[in-house]
């Protein structure tokens, strides 16, 4: 069987859309559509995905593999390299993924957030949240794509998402994230 996959940020009501702003990505990446159909099957059955390995896939494995990016981050400054983490959300309210940022930035991991709406982080506090720089854009569109972004350009992994970080996005409810793979689009998303 061969795929093509749509994966998008947000909803396809025809009124909000004239409101919103969202990211699209269509792939022919075969391992990222068999995950998707896999995602569909699931559902059909009354399931979730239990493990997946391209796509972040909440409830069971979207919060941890996050956690683990996060990690990763935090790894790579205590071996004396940079860290990034770049993040467009809408809410921050997952108090276990906020422990975590917390953590990478007293670890010297930079942060760099756009958070729309509520935020339950406060950035730069000395010896506590420090490296984390948290911004809001409210404009005319609302802002309604997530982007998620860890490590720097020689290890970058961005992912754009459905999912903001509210523990009813991360582990309550179906959300997918994917993984952007082509240089160009990811140079786009670090624009964006």
């Amino acid at each position: 069987m061969s795929y093509i996959t749509q994966i998008g940020t947000g909803n396809y009501n025809e009124k909000t859309s004239a409101l919103y702003t969202d990211l699209s990505l269509i792939t022919a990446n075969q391992e990222i559509g068999k995950e998707a159909a896999e995602v569909f099957a699931a559902l059909l059955k009354g399931e979730v995905v239990e493990k997946s390995n391209l796509l972040l896939v909440a409830p069971k494995c979207l919060q941890n593999r996050v956690l683990d990016m996060i990690q990763e981050e935090i790894d790579q400054v205590k071996q004396g390299n940079e860290g990034y983490i770049g993040i467009k959300i809408n809410s921050l309210t997952d108090k276990v993924i906020i422990n975590k940022l917390v953590e990478a930035s007293q670890a010297g991991v930079k942060i760099e957030m756009v958070v729309r709406g509520i935020c339950c982080l406060i950035p730069e506090i000395k010896g506590y949240t420090e490296n984390i720089k948290v911004i809001s854009i409210v404009g005319r569109h609302l802002e309604h794509s997530r982007i998620y972004s860890f490590g720097t350009k020689e290890s970058e992994k961005i992912y754009i998402a459905s999912a903001d970080f509210m523990t009813r996005n991360t582990v309550r409810r179906v959300e997918v994230a994917a993984p952007v793979l082509n240089e160009k689009l990811k140079e786009r998303l670090d624009w964006m």
